[in-house]
């Protein structure tokens, strides 16, 4: 039986320069500070601005909440958690009343909820939403 040749000293060094370029790939998929769990959403009320910063036909995106919340043109609210469905990232841009995943591009309607554009294939989390007093209230309990 032959000897096997022993792995070259290059072989060996390239070996552990692609290991941590390859974990660099898994941060890259999940959300900042690690993966988003059920609780970034709201799980009480929370007053979340003036009710006048949402005008109707618009959508305006609490960043700091994981809330997004839109105004139809007859004045009802809705509101939705912006943790993106397809892998837990908190959803960071609106672009008019379409939501834009920053890790996989998924993309959602606002006012819907619904998925515009995978890889997402289910529709954001309604959430309870009112207005009190001239302040939009969104989570359990609203």
């Amino acid at each position: 039986m032959a000897a096997r040749p022993s792995a070259s000293r290059r072989t060996v060094l390239r070996g552990t320069a692609v290991v941590p370029v390859a974990g660099l790939g898994l941060a890259a998929c999940s959300a900042p500070g690690g993966a988003a769990s059920a609780d970034a959403t709201p799980t009480a009320p929370v007053d979340l601005g003036a009710e006048s910063e949402v005008a109707r036909g618009a959508a305006k995106l609490y960043r700091d909440r994981n809330v997004v919340v839109s105004r139809s043109g007859d004045g009802a609210l809705k509101a939705y958690s912006t943790i993106c469905t397809h892998a837990g990232c908190p959803i960071n841009e609106l672009r008019g009343t379409t939501l834009v995943c920053p890790c996989h591009g998924s993309e959602f309607d606002a006012v819907t909820g619904k998925v515009v554009r995978s890889p997402a294939t289910e529709p954001l989390t309604e959430l309870p939403v009112k207005a009190a007093n001239g302040r939009i209230v969104a989570g359990p309990g609203a």
